[in-house]
């Protein structure tokens, strides 16, 4: 066998992502939870291969399989932006464990007061980390932001919990069950802007289609935050809003493809940003009329 030839596009995804099939069997490989038992030094030796090959060096005796493998462990856990280690609980591949028991104990002890208030605030604890660990962009966020965005959205979902919960006692048991879903659906329209308030003031970046850095944009970024805010919702539903016929420990996976279904919204015509940024692409790039961002997860 040769060495591996550099021509190899390992910036996109290795199925075709105009498909639903082919954008399924990416995002179930980056959530692969099998991928939270791998060793710090097997994302390391993951993490070498992917930027040599980048860099144009060929790590020897290594296959187009392997090569992908090594792709697929560096972005399971790497941010793609900044390249930093993602914590464990904040990677994709811990979403199904995590959010299949949080939800599960969410909707098992909602009957009484404190632990109605002991699982929304792990639930946004988790949310919080999974939201600044997969942000777009490689803009920081201060302590205080995070402070914010955090308390925020931990008082929203419990306050909504607490306040539906006072409001259904005297209702059938069935309504009671939709008020833990109330409570994630509005905490996370409060915790996802708040921790993502950065990209809101300054812009995440925008590239054309070979991955050429643009500049920033606002208007993207309130339009990737608003597509996560709606999927993450979305998700919620069948674990949450429809728990008689869809139990979250018999079927977690019903999450990830509505999440595959609403990630192929993630370009935006030039004509839509903002004049300025128009302006400067016009200028450089005149054949450019749509461009691509990181939406975020």
């Amino acid at each position: 066998m040769g060495e591996l030839p550099l021509d190899i596009n390992i910036q996109e995804p290795r199925w075709d992502q105009s498909t639903f099939l082919g954008r399924a069997r990416h995002f179930f490989t980056v959530t692969d939870p099998r991928n939270l038992l791998l060793s710090g030094a097997q994302l390391e030796a993951s993490r070498n291969i992917v930027q040599n090959y980048r860099a144009g060096v060929v790590t020897p005796g290594i296959t187009e399989d392997q090569l992908w493998r090594a792709k697929y462990v560096y972005d399971s856990a790497f941010h793609p932006d900044t390249g930093e280690k993602v914590v464990l609980i904040g990677r994709m591949s811990a979403q199904v464990p995590m959010n299949m028991t949080i939800t599960g104990c969410m909707l098992t002890f909602y009957r009484q007061t404190p632990t109605v208030v002991f699982w929304q605030w792990v639930n946004q604890s988790f949310n919080a980390i999974v939201n600044y660990s997969n942000r777009s962009g490689d803009t920081p966020i201060t302590v205080r932001q995070l402070g914010t965005a955090y308390v925020s959205a931990t008082t929203g979902a419990v306050a909504t919990a607490l306040g539906l919960k006072s409001l259904t006692k005297h209702l059938p048991p069935l309504v009671g069950r939709f008020v833990p879903f109330a409570a994630v659906a509005a905490a996370n329209c409060i915790n996802i802007p708040l921790m993502r308030q950065r990209e809101l003031q300054v812009g995440i970046p925008v590239a054309d289609e070979a991955g050429q850095r643009l500049g920033y944009s606002v208007t993207a970024a309130k339009q990737g935050i608003f597509q996560v805010v709606i999927s993450r919702i979305c998700m919620a539903i069948p674990a949450m809003a429809v728990p008689l016929s869809v139990s979250p420990q018999r079927r977690p996976w019903l999450g990830a493809p509505l999440q595959v279904g609403l990630v192929g919204f993630c370009s935006i015509h030039v004509s839509k940003l903002e004049p300025e940024l128009r302006a400067q692409i016009h200028e450089q790039n005149p054949s450019v009329e749509v461009v691509y961002y990181n939406k975020g997860l």
